[in-house]
């Protein structure tokens, strides 16, 4: 006869090797003696407390009878929600998702359960307990993806926000399988996913994606804005946005600049800016909405002389540089526009490279935390601005500098997987091979291995 293991098994032979009587354990572990001579016996169910301090009195691993749990759980023949709710939190904690996903797997045959398992699920993501979250809102969605609900809506936006990460194939797929959502969120809701699709287009450089995102939630947000404060009839809101609602108007305006700067339609970029530079019209009056308005209107400013200064006015440098001297955030994507449009005018900056040196190291060696720009936007402009300034040094006849960079540029592409970019330093590696080292040539080739590795599912990693 095959013995079936359980934790009470298992608890008894233990103290049988050891010679420990139950008395002697429930001192070590601090159970109540009654309760682990029950638990042998297996006539009463251990909670997720009383497993941990057994498991620590054993002197094994935190969670080594989770499995064993699981099995007993569902082996019960009524399932208790109140033994398995404290079973997937300290899961989450321990990083045990082989064990939610279990759990998930034999819940979901019940549906019922699709409401104590996304608001643990909404619990687990306030807590940072993503990718545990994340297994949740996979199996609420999973149950349910033939209904038109607002929670499948609520699951899909959060696995979108949690699927976000270094890897840029990896995004626009998670903001891809979103978007088809978003109509289905409350109407506030909606402004937050749409800010955030926008960002992630942004950092994906999907102009046209951001552009129709960007529109599309600044006319929800003016339909809002119109029902709270214009002439329209008023509509009761249940529930406040996280922003207050012209900076979602403002901020559309933001992003539409952003991507008439990279068609190169300066003109029509800076009608924009005029948009987020002027506010008489707002009714916000709160201490938030203030600070907003200052923040739109110190980016207009900034704006302002880029656009002007990259329609060919370098009359504007000294200001944009007298502006950008004082916000330390604004450094990076100004020296990458500088560095843009120098190497479109051909004119010479390396006064300001020499200025801003120092920040430029720290950048390089701290990417992603700037300011008010998400990390996934500053390196994206990071790893184009390493290809900028390469491409500058090499028309400078500044060879080993600009293949140094090419380098550091396609390095940072690889890991991001941002195929553009990458295509930019091969061309230009290329163009410039006969002007690199030996090293430099097979760094190249073990950058481009790791790059066809990688796109081909091979590996995923970066390279060190």
């Amino acid at each position: 006869m095959i013995q079936v293991t359980t934790i009470g098994f298992e608890l008894e032979d233990y103290l049988k090797r050891y010679c420990i009587t139950i008395n002697q354990f429930a001192e070590i572990s601090g159970v109540n003696s009654g309760t682990i001579s029950s638990i042998i016996k297996g006539i009463r169910p251990t909670s997720i407390l009383q497993l941990d301090r057994i498991t620590e009195g054993m002197g094994l691993e935190k969670g080594s009878f989770y499995d064993l749990y699981v099995d007993e759980c569902f082996n019960h023949p009524k399932l208790n929600w109140r033994r398995l709710r404290p079973l997937i939190y300290r899961c989450a904690e321990l990083d045990k998702l082989d064990c939610i996903e279990r759990v998930l797997g034999m819940m979901m045959d019940n549906i019922s359960y699709g409401d104590v398992l996304f608001d643990t699920a909404e619990d687990l993501f306030k807590q940072g307990k993503r990718e545990a979250a994340g297994l949740l809102y996979e199996g609420v969605a999973e149950s349910e993806k033939y209904q038109h609900s607002e929670r499948l809506a609520i699951c899909r936006y959060r696995m979108f926000n949690i699927a976000l990460g270094d890897d840029q194939d990896a995004n626009l797929q998670a903001a891809v399988q979103f978007e088809t959502f978003v109509d289905r969120l409350d109407e506030v809701d909606q402004l937050d996913a749409l800010k955030d699709l926008a960002n992630t287009y942004n950092s994906l450089r999907r102009w046209d994606k951001l552009e129709k995102t960007a529109k599309e939630m600044g006319h929800k947000a003016s339909i809002q804005y119109k029902y709270r404060y214009g002439d329209l009839e008023k509509k009761k809101f249940f529930k406040e946005p996280t922003m207050p609602l012209f900076a979602y108007i403002s901020y559309s305006h933001v992003l539409c600049s952003v991507v008439y700067d990279e068609r190169k339609d300066y003109d029509t970029a800076l009608q924009y800016v005029s948009l987020y530079s002027e506010f008489s019209w707002i009714k916000e009056e709160s201490e938030e909405a203030l600070q907003l308005v200052c923040r739109f209107k110190d980016w207009a400013e900034g704006n302002t002389y880029l656009y002007t200064f990259m329609k060919g006015d370098i009359k504007v440098l000294p200001e944009y540089i007298s502006y950008i001297d004082q916000r330390k955030d604004e450094i990076l994507p100004a020296l990458f526009k500088i560095i843009q449009t120098a190497n479109r005018y051909k004119f010479n900056v390396d006064d300001i490279l020499t200025r801003f040196a120092r920040e430029i190291v720290v950048y390089r060696d701290e990417q992603g935390n700037v300011g008010t720009y998400s990390p996934r936007i500053i390196e994206d402009r990071f790893t184009h601005f390493m290809a900028e300034l390469a491409y500058y040094y090499l028309i400078k006849g500044e060879y080993d500098t600009g293949i140094e960079y090419i380098l550091e540029s396609m390095e940072s592409s690889v890991r991001i997987s941002s195929e553009n970019c990458i295509i930019r330093c091969v061309s230009l590696f290329e163009q410039y091979r006969y002007t690199a080292s030996l090293e430099a040539q097979r760094k190249y080739e073990e950058l481009m291995r790791r790059r066809n590795e990688k796109k081909h599912g091979v590996i995923d990693g970066s390279f060190e």
